[in-house]
């Protein structure tokens, strides 16, 4: 009974310490990432004009971004090496790669922001043209040619809106994040080794 009351305050002690470490590696990793997110954007901007809205622009865009994803894995697997002893759940896994994924959309969501409508403000004025003349040529009736012309003029006055266009920012990059976050806490994710097999091969 002794032991038992002894070893409770400890395990009780750890946990605003684990809550700690767990909120300085999200931080962490996250701050990490969402710097080479906005320091990548930057570098890939002067050749975005270049690509003109072509499939070589989103390889390019989503190279990046999976890229700063990267440590998403790499901070759930500090936090379970260096802090949790090796063994981590998946849910604590998830809570720490989520975290870091949007912090780093963060990142990614003012750097656009700024880049945008301080250096870009009217780049995606060609790709919405290429998308009304692309639904101008397609097969239909000419009211349902004429609504979806409206609906991508309409996304087009959206885009111009920092808060809509922000919006249309966090949703490129957060499910790549998300993703990846699910695939490393199910790769990182270790039981913990029970007391009496850490005893059997210490022994």
């Amino acid at each position: 009974m002794t032991t038992n009351t002894a070893s409770a305050p400890q395990s009780v002690s750890k946990s605003p310490h684990r809550i700690l470490t767990l909120k300085k590696t999200i931080l962490t990793f996250g701050l990490i990432s969402g710097t080479l997110s906005s320091v990548m954007m930057c570098g890939t901007v002067p050749f975005l004009r270049d690509l003109n809205h072509g499939n070589k622009g989103y390889y390019l865009g989503y190279t990046a971004i999976v890229l700063s994803f990267l440590l998403v894995f790499f901070g759930i697997r500090s936090y379970r090496d260096n802090i949790s002893n090796g063994a981590i759940t998946f849910g604590r896994a998830f809570t720490i790669g989520i975290g870091i994924t949007l912090i780093s959309c963060l990142f990614y969501v003012v750097t656009w922001e700024i880049i945008y409508f301080n250096f870009l403000h009217g780049f995606m004025d060609s790709y919405f043209a290429h998308q009304i003349q692309k639904a101008q040529s397609a097969p239909g009736t000419p009211e349902a040619i004429q609504a979806k012309v409206a609906s991508i003029r309409h996304g087009q006055q959206l885009y111009e809106n920092p808060f809509f266009n922000a919006l249309y920012t966090f949703i490129e990059p957060f499910p790549v994040g998300l993703l990846i976050t699910l695939i490393s806490a199910a790769i990182l994710r270790k039981k913990p080794q029970s007391h009496s097999a850490s005893l059997a091969a210490t022994a």
